[in-house]
């Protein structure tokens, strides 16, 4: 039993406060950037491939989950677990790339607040998984096993 709140049957306020962070992410990014130079050139070519490589994951984490995929925490009633691919990686292919997109963003536009939005998008989706994750358990037998064998956002890592 998690701590965490449901947010609605299948977790659609997760999902409405996920939309919320992305537009605080991209706003902060438009009005332009805080730091320049070297540095600037930097940031640019890192959060670039921040994004290239989080959008890789996140597209490839949602092509595995195929008839799976949802917007919302609680998995589809006749949905199966999926544990190769992607999600061979990590638990969470899709928010792990989202959240690499993000700071990949707040560094190409040099925005410290779509940083700090990066850095709350990832504390949200790891609130976020651990209210998923208790869902999986409950719906797939060997979702424990997996959770074992696999990290949660970052590879080798979390």
């Amino acid at each position: 039993m998690s701590r965490l709140p449901n947010l609605g049957p299948r977790g659609e306020g997760w999902f409405a406060a996920q939309l919320i962070l992305f537009a605080l992410i991209a706003y902060g990014g438009l009005p332009g950037g805080a730091w320049s130079g070297w540095l600037r050139a930097v940031t640019i070519a890192v959060g670039a491939l921040l994004m290239a490589g989080g959008g890789l994951l996140a597209v490839r984490g949602v092509v595995d989950l195929r008839e799976n995929l949802t917007p919302f925490p609680a998995p589809l009633p006749n949905g199966r677990l999926v544990s190769s691919g992607s999600y061979g990686l990590v638990r969470h292919p899709i928010y792990s790339g989202l959240i690499a997109g993000a700071l990949g963003w707040g560094l190409a536009t040099a925005s410290p607040l779509s940083l700090a939005g990066a850095v709350l998008l990832a504390v949200f989706f790891d609130l976020k998984s651990r209210r998923e994750e208790v869902w999986l358990s409950e719906r797939y037998p060997d979702y424990p096993l997996y959770r074992k064998q696999t990290r949660k956002l970052i590879p080798w890592v979390y």
